[in-house]
């Protein structure tokens, strides 16, 4: 009987150790810089078992335990590598990027990624050489530029970095820059946007099937990545413009274990203005990233980086009688992030931020006379400030299963509007300022669940609080994502999520002026809140390197804000004379609304090759509806754009040039117009004189908000690029760019006059018409860039 027993045991054991599995881990890096590489795959040869790599470029796999396994790294732009498992539980991969050779003749698979194979749906990464060959004005290139000519994503009003994501505001994205969130992405009006992308490694746009580990905005979530710098040499780049000039230098601090990058960049607008008039405005911006990693073993690594970023607008405005008057805007951004890689086992990696945002901006008044030396200052300014800690998860505990988890706490200081008078003639100093504290905390849960090979789930929930003074919100968000292969190369997707925003933003311009205040949800505001459904088709079409999806999409919108007709965004009541100054409630400003938004997203794209680039088609509706505005009624916001149309060509003419065209069109916009003037007259009460006094005012009519749509935007953009290799791997490269190729005039106000006529006063038996007045005509640029 023990011999049957035992031998039963035996058998057992076998058969166990036959189907146990063995776990690998490490990361996917660069082999010329060091550099880890996001969404790598990793692959057990033979078999369809995959993963990929997370942000940190760190892979963890697991299978039957076998005899010669062999792993296979691949990744779009990096030559394939194959490694023998021997016994190692951790294995790292060095990927050699691909030379123009093979990039032109198409010979490896490698280079193509397939969209088909993921659960995730409405996402869309961008590389870095797209960014950098894609046209751009004046040569500045621009990552949310390029993200505007994606389906479902709108641009705001000409020029606008704004991103209006399947009918959201601008509000609702979030922004990340190495796990710190970015609250005001415009430089220079909002012509362009606060992310340089020499300093830029990853861009990944998320439009719904959000995973729970993303929340806090509503529409969409865009997340970028800083370069960490070579780790074994030196390298650097130089880019010199017509509008600004650009440095990024980065190297090893420690061959091999640590380095550093650094990115500057500044317009010289103002010293080009200030030579055709002594009093011209001044308008400039510069900014700054800076990033330093070490390495300490396979088990730890270390990151501190930041961003620093300011904008100046100044202008004299009056010089009379001695009296100079001066007014301006400044405005800018700061974060920091301080973040540690942490690998518990071959199962679980761990990363660990603590981060700091701030942004701010001021509008200000001087009046200053010169022989009294007495100073008259008015200042408007408003800021948010955040600290938060941050603690994320990657646990494959299972061969099938793979989860995510994490919390967040973040404080968040808001300063919506603090008011500066000073009056040294009459030795007066009045300070108005309201400081309001709101604390976030978040933890989440994600499985990704593959039962079999042709379905595969993401399954999570996200518990979010937000504290404010007496007033407290909890909400829990499920999140939801289904992928079925319905064979090699296609698939059906599904996708279903609930999101909530705490924050809101009042701003008083849609054309980039600094205007915003960002308020928190309270007792009279409620946080904001969506829900969205997406259904979506993915086909990888292999033989011809192309990418389909095509995606439909529902979201319903709750609590959305916006200023009341007539509201003031500096929230203050300032009475004759300057004798008092109070505020004005913010809430009183607002009205909150619901909103919907829904449509049919196509996106073609070829990633490889001598061409290559993408195609991208959006039907959409959108509404929204406020209580106090438009009677009450349904109305189409400006985002409303029905059709939006995206064509973008990068193509290969010699290794040492290319050439690269973008082309778009999307109907206009809802706009209110003016219609009709009235004049309204009043007489005062009867003076000690016995006359009356006559008051006139003049009063303008508009349409209704979505009365009147403006003329169809389209536009063409070219470039062209040549490079030439100099001594010691130095790469010289000339761009010549053409923005608004056939000056097109593209809706940006309208106003009636006389087509051609400059006076003052026209002609009494000419007929006034309503004129399109854009302010992007035609514009050339040119740029040099050495990169050593």
């Amino acid at each position: 009987m023990r011999k049957k027993c035992l031998i039963l045991f035996l058998l057992a054991y076998v058969r166990l150790a036959s189907a146990q599995t063995t776990t690998i881990s490490g990361y996917v890096k660069e082999a010329e810089t060091g550099e880890s590489i996001a969404a790598a795959t990793v692959m057990l040869e033979g078999s369809n078992k995959a993963v990929m790599t997370n942000k940190y470029g760190f892979y963890s796999i697991s299978f039957q335990a076998q005899n010669n396994a062999v792993l296979v790294a691949r990744c779009l732009g990096f030559q394939e590598k194959k490694e023998i498992l021997a016994g190692a539980t951790t294995l790292d991969f060095l990927l050699q990027s691909q030379s123009k050779e093979l990039d032109e003749v198409m010979v490896t698979a490698p280079k193509y990624q397939k969209l088909s194979s993921t659960e995730q749906m409405s996402q869309i990464a961008i590389s870095t050489r797209q960014i950098k060959e894609i046209p751009a004005l004046l040569g500045e290139k621009d990552v949310l530029k390029v993200l505007q000519l994606l389906p479902g994503v709108q641009k705001g009003s000409e020029g606008n970095v704004g991103l209006y994501v399947r009918g959201g505001s601008a509000d609702q994205n979030l922004l990340i820059l190495d796990d710190a969130v970015v609250y005001n992405a415009n430089h220079l009006f909002g012509f362009f946007s606060v992310f340089n992308g020499d300093a830029i490694k990853n861009t990944t746009l998320t439009k719904g099937g959000f995973p729970a580990r993303y929340g806090g905005r509503l529409s969409s979530v865009v997340e970028m990545q800083m370069k960490e710098g070579n780790k074994y040499k030196t390298e650097g780049e130089v880019g010199i413009g017509l509008l600004s000039s650009r440095l990024t230098l980065g190297g090893p601090l420690k061959k091999g274990v640590a380095s550093y990058l650094i990115a500057a960049r500044r317009t010289y607008s103002d010293l080009i203005i200030g030579l055709a008039s002594d009093n011209s405005p001044s308008i400039y911006f510069y900014d700054l990233n800076a990033k330093v990693n070490y390495d300490f073993g396979h088990k730890n690594k270390l990151f501190l980086s930041g961003y620093f970023g300011k904008d100046v607008f100044s202008f004299d405005a009056l010089d009379y009688q001695n009296i100079k008057e001066s007014d301006g805007f400044k405005w800018g951004n700061s974060t920091a992030t301080l973040r540690w890689n942490h690998v518990f086992g071959a199962k679980v990696f761990a990363n660990t931020s603590l981060l700091f945002t701030n942004y701010h901006f001021k509008v200000y008044n001087e009046e200053k006379n010169d022989i009294t030396q007495k100073v008259f200052t008015k200042d408007f300014s408003s800021q948010i400030t955040d600290i938060g800690l941050k603690s994320d998860f990657d646990i494959n505990w299972h061969d099938k299963h793979s989860l995510k988890s994490g919390f967040q706490w973040v404080s968040h200081t808001f300063s919506p509007n603090a008011y500066v008078y000073e009056n040294q003639y009459l030795d007066s100093l009045q300070v108005v300022e309201n400081k309001t504290t709101g604390i976030e905390s978040n933890f989440y849960a994600e499985d990704t669940w593959k039962p079999n090979s042709k379905l595969s789930l993401n399954m999570g929930f996200r518990l979010a609080l937000f504290g404010l003074q007496a007033k407290t919100f909890f909400f829990v968000e499920p999140r939801m994502s289904v992928n079925y292969k319905l064979n090699e190369h296609s698939s059906l997707k599904a996708s279903y999520s609930v999101m909530n925003q705490y924050l809101h933003l009042l701003s008083n311009s849609g054309i980039g002026l600094p205007t915003d205040l960002w308020v928190p949800s309270t007792e009279k505001i409620a946080p904001q809140h969506a829900k969205q459904w997406a259904l979506g088709y993915a086909n990888d079409l292999e033989k011809h390197h192309l990418n389909f999806t095509a995606e439909l999409y529902y979201k319903k919108l709750e609590n959305i804000i916006a200023y009341k007709d007539g509201a003031s965004f500096q929230l203050l009541n300032v009475k004759p004379n300057a004798e008092r100054i109070s505020q004005v409630d913010w809430q009183e400003n607002v009205t909150s609304g619901k909103g919907e938004s829904y449509g049919l997203e196509l996106f073609l794209q070829k990633q490889t090759g001598k061409l290559n680039g993408w195609v991208g088609y959006t039907l959409s509706w959108t509404k929204y509806q406020f209580a106090e505005l438009n009677d009450g009624k349904f109305f189409y916001p400006r985002q409303d754009r029905r059709h939006d149309l995206s064509i973008v060509g990068i193509y290969k003419i010699t290794p040492k040039i290319n050439f690269s065209a973008t082309w778009i069109y999307g109907s206009g916009a809802f706009m209110r117009i003016p219609v009709a003037n009235y004049t309204l007259r009043a007489f005062s009460s009867q003076s000690t004189n016995g006359l009356y006094s006559e008051d006139r005012r003049t009063v303008t009519r508009y349409t209704q908000r979505d009365e009147f749509r403006a003329a169809p935007y389209h536009r063409l953009d070219l470039a062209c690029q040549f490079h030439k290799t100099k001594k010691k791997n130095k790469v010289r490269t000339w761009e010549i760019g053409i923005y608004n190729a056939y000056n097109r005039v593209n809706p940006f106000y309208y106003e009636y006059g006389i087509k051609g006529f400059e006076g003052m006063y026209p002609p009494s038996d000419t007929k006034e018409k309503l004129l399109r007045k854009g302010i992007a005509p035609i514009v050339p640029s040119i740029t040099y860039q050495l990169k050593f």
